[in-house]
């Protein structure tokens, strides 16, 4: 099965490149390109790509509005929006965050990196790396108010899920670390979601360095 792709970006040479990656894979085709928010939007609508692969800075509007109106609580058909970012300690991720992407990618991480992003989204994940929510989060930790909303508690094998997965591991690594099965993982994730309210992995992670369930040291 091929996964279609939308590139939203304003520089055309990023989505020559970007293209040049992803349909180098033979199971990956890029359908569309568009060059600012507002566009991006309207042939996302149009078109409803597996994955939308969205620049946080363009023109018009700008990578948070294009999330939100793609992958945000509200939205009826949410699709997938994965957020590249230079991380260039860009407050905007957190509010693509908020508004329901499901992973962020470095303009500079590599192209194995990029089409482990757009895989992982098309299955329903979200792919971050450890460097980037490390930094992100503990970014967050500083800056926001601890915000205990909890639809229901959870239990101390949850929270170590919860505190495994903040600090960027993989569900493999979960598993190995806490001596569960993948499939336990994944099954405790889904009930964290449930509990937390959550939209994604990245939200959970949100949540956890939020409230402080993450020992820094």
């Amino acid at each position: 099965m091929t996964i279609s792709v939308l590139l939203a970006d304003d520089q055309a040479m990023v989505r020559r490149g970007l293209r040049l990656i992803l349909e180098d894979q033979p199971d990956i085709a890029v359908i569309a390109e568009a060059s600012d928010g507002a566009e991006a939007i309207a042939m996302a609508r149009r078109l409803r790509p597996d994955v939308c692969l969205v620049d946080i800075r363009m023109p018009r509007l700008d990578g948070i509005e294009v999330t939100r109106a793609l992958a945000g609580p509200r939205t009826p058909d949410p699709m997938r929006v994965v957020v590249v970012t230079t991380f260039d300690l860009d407050e905007y991720v957190y509010g693509a965050l908020q508004g329901g992407a499901t992973g962020f990618v470095l303009k500079d991480a590599g192209p194995a990196l990029l089409v482990e992003a757009v895989r992982a989204a098309h299955n329903g994940e979200a792919l971050v790396s450890p460097s980037i929510t490390v930094r992100l989060l503990q970014h967050l930790t500083a800056a926001s108010a601890p915000r205990h909303r909890v639809h229901q508690p959870l239990s101390d094998r949850e929270l170590q899920v919860v505190r495994a997965l903040a600090h960027g591991r993989t569900n493999q690594e979960i598993a190995a670390e806490l001596f569960i099965s993948l499939s336990t993982v994944k099954s405790h994730l889904s009930t964290i979601q449930t509990k937390l309210g959550a939209r994604n992995r990245v939200a959970i992670a949100a949540w956890a360095w939020e409230n402080q369930f993450i020992d820094t040291a």
